[in-house]
């Protein structure tokens, strides 16, 4: 169960991203805190960096990110614990020679046995017991962005932020990364291209050129979205 959003509440106030002298994201304020965000727009409108913000993979040049009651500038330890970030291409994050070492490495700190079980366990729920010591060279592309979905999953973050996690993916793959990132009980702020995918969730940010210019039901901002590409 999701909890009470008085703390899954999103607030951005008026952060501005600028990069070699130029802004890529302008005086942007919104608070969200619905269960599944949807956040979509054209390359380069400043989807991603919105994104990273959110854990502090981007540092805003102006303004103030806030996550659940932690301030992502101030609270990085907390944040990136309290955060899961899951990456277009799955190599971004794939640390470890095969799944099972991959996903004991997302649990280190706990007791042996309690990382032995809970990588078991892992593995069966997704489909990779019979991967678990394969070389994650050698998975396809659905089993290694399924890989490095369950390597954030398994510290049950209570936010998943996911920058356009089924692009790489065929039609099969998409649609199962995306049936399982609804249904995981955290938060989630989804970035994609996948507008049938978008629409499935509750709430849509639209992004264009750098700047925030539509929040609201995930439906209506697509359809707002789609009028705009024509």
């Amino acid at each position: 169960m999701l909890p009470d959003t008085s703390l899954r509440r999103i607030s951005v106030d008026g952060v501005r991203v600028d990069r070699d002298g130029r802004a890529i994201l302008f005086d942007m304020s919104v608070e969200l805190d619905s269960a599944r965000i949807a956040v979509i727009g054209a390359n380069g409108s400043g989807k991603s960096t919105f994104a990273r913000l959110l854990n502090g993979l981007v540092e805003p040049t102006a303004g103030r990110v806030s996550v659940h009651g932690l301030d992502v500038a101030r609270e990085r330890s907390a944040i990136r614990r309290r955060v899961g970030f899951v990456f277009t291409d799955p190599q971004a994050q794939i640390l470890m020679p095969t799944p099972a070492e991959d996903l004991a490495l997302s649990l280190r700190g706990r007791s042996r046995e309690e990382i032995a079980e809970r990588v078991s366990s892992v593995l069966a729920e997704h489909g990779l017991t019979e991967t678990a010591d394969a070389p994650a060279s050698a998975l396809s592309g659905g089993q290694r962005q399924l890989l490095a979905l369950a390597s954030v999953l398994i510290t049950e973050p209570a936010l998943v932020v996911a920058d356009e996690p089924t692009t790489l993916l065929d039609l099969r793959n998409a649609r199962r990364i995306g049936d399982l990132l609804l249904a995981q009980p955290a938060q989630l702020v989804l970035v994609t291209h996948d507008l049938e995918l978008a629409s499935r969730c509750d709430i849509g940010v639209l992004f264009d050129e750098g700047r925030l210019i539509a929040v609201g039901e995930a439906r209506d901002v697509v359809s707002r979205y789609r009028r705009m590409c024509g």
